[in-house]
Formats: structure tokens, C-alpha cells, sequence
């Protein structure tokens, strides 16, 4: 059943393997703000208490929602932005129905391509974040397969929203709801320091989830597994929904 959507993968790896500075951008941006929030305005603010009580420099804490942010990315720009082209311009998914290929397949596929881009930019920015000294506990190996599961969550979400999409200006509402979704989602700031009445808003995003499940486990805040598995279980099923969303849509789009 892996084989036909791995096909798909398979593809878009020889794809992007002549195009390595588009995929290598990706990681660009996370890094330049670590640069320039995590060191330069983390030297002037200091140490930061997090939620969990912990005392950490304030690189430190905004480490792991780089992450979480880079992964996202990745995930959204790939499900929507690509897919868009493949689906409503190019037509590649015409041709690939030609193939034992069916609409589920082409979900699955793109959805494990997400993955594999996903896992690219995980793995290269983890690897900064151990050279600078930014990852403060041995749970932060869990990183990478938490990472994973963001990009499963995102790049399903992505790809159920990608099939509501049909001109380039539609993408214009993807960006305008990355922005809110980046800055508030605890990503630069402790959730306590939120008022309280707009605190409850944190929890419908999704990269707050992200954000707080890495944030624990490269700080090694774990004393309370179940506020992290509880973190996990939301980011998997919002994976599941959108692909099963994904799936349904696909198959009335390419076969109607």
C-alpha cells in the first residue's frame, strides 16, 4: 500500500534535487531570526522564566519555536503553494492517474514529501542549535521525531486547504494566516506573560502546540508528560483530519 505513494515521493526527490538552493531557502529565514532575536535581542533581554518554571537565556527558549516555525514552513509552503501549481496549472495529477495511482495516493504521496522536506530542515537546524549550545537537555534527541509529527500535522492541514485553492491570489489568505499564527502562539514570549483573557486562544494554534512539545523537550521540561503527550495527540490528530480531508477532496477534484 506505501509503494505508490512512495512513488510520488520518489519523484519529487529527483525533482528537487536539481533545485537544492529552493530547498536549502527554507531554512533561511528561522535562522536569520535566531540571529537576530534568539542572540541580538536575546543579549539584551536576558534570562526568561518559561512556563514551566525553568530559567534559560532567551536563545535558549525561542530555539525550539524556530524549529517548530521552520518545519511548519516547510510543511505549508510544500502542501499549498506546490500542490497548487501540480494541481490547478501544471496538471501533473492528470498524467498520474494514467498510473495505478489514485487520488489517496497522491495525498499520501505529497503528504510524505512534506515529510522528507520537513525532516531536511529538522535535521539541519538542530544540528545549529547543538553547535551554538542551544539544546539544554538529552531529551532534545526526541526533537526530531517531534518535528516530524509537526510537519504531519501542518502538511496535513495544508493539503486539505490546498484543495479550496484555485488561483494564486487564494494563496494570499495562507500567508496572511502564517503571520498571526507565528507571533502569537507563545513563539517569542511565555504563555503566562499572555493576559488572561486572550490566553485561551493559544490553544487553537496549532504551532502553539508545536512550539510548547519541542520547547519541552529541548529544555528538558518534561515532569509533566502528559501536558506533552496531550501537545502530541492534537498535532497528530489535526495530521489525520486533514488528510482524510485531503483524500475525500482529491478524489472529487481529479475524478469529476
Amino acid at each position: 500500500m506505501l509503494a505508490r505513494p512512495l512513488a510520488l515521493v520518489g519523484r519529487n526527490v529527483e525533482v528537487y534535487a536539481r533545485y537544492r538552493l529552493v530547498l536549502a531557502s527554507g531554512a533561511v529565514e528561522p535562522l536569520l531570526y535566531l540571529a537576530g532575536i534568539g542572540l541580538g535581542v536575546g543579549a539584551l533581554v536576558g534570562d526568561v522564566r518559561t512556563d514551566a518554571g525553568s530559567t534559560v537565556p532567551y536563545a535558549v527558549f525561542v530555539a525550539p519555536a524556530l524549529l517548530a516555525t521552520v518545519v511548519m514552513n516547510g510543511a505549508v509552503i510544500d502542501t499549498t503553494f506546490a500542490v497548487l501549481f501540480r494541481l490547478r496549472f501544471a496538471r501533473l495529477y492528470d498524467s498520474v492517474l494514467a498510473t495505478p495511482l489514485g487520488p489517496a495516493d497522491i495525498a499520501r504521496g505529497e503528504l510524505g514529501w512534506a515529510l522528507v522536506r520537513g525532516l531536511l530542515y529538522a535535521v539541519s537546524f538542530l544540528a545549529v542549535l547543538a553547535v551554538a549550545g542551544l539544546l539544554r537537555s538529552a531529551w532534545a534527541v526526541l526533537a526530531l521525531p517531534a518535528a516530524l509529527l509537526v510537519g504531519w500535522a501542518f502538511a496535513g492541514t495544508g493539503l486539505a486547504v490546498v484543495t479550496w485553492l484555485r488561483t494564486w491570489q487564494d494563496t494570499q489568505v495562507v500567508q496572511t494566516a502564517l503571520l498571526p499564527v507565528f507571533l502569537l502562539s507563545a513563539t517569542f514570549f511565555p504563555a503566562s506573560t499572555y493576559p488572561e483573557q486572550v490566553r485561551w486562544l493559544l490553544w487553537i494554534s496549532p504551532l502553539h502546540h508545536a512550539t510548547a512539545l519541542l520547547r519541552g523537550l529541548c529544555l528538558g521540561e518534561v515532569g509533566d508528560p502528559v501536558r506533552l503527550l496531550g501537545h502530541a495527540a492534537v498535532l497528530a490528530a489535526l495530521g489525520l483530519a486533514g488528510l482524510a480531508v485531503a483524500e475525500r477532496r482529491f478524489g472529487r477534484l481529479l475524478l469529476t
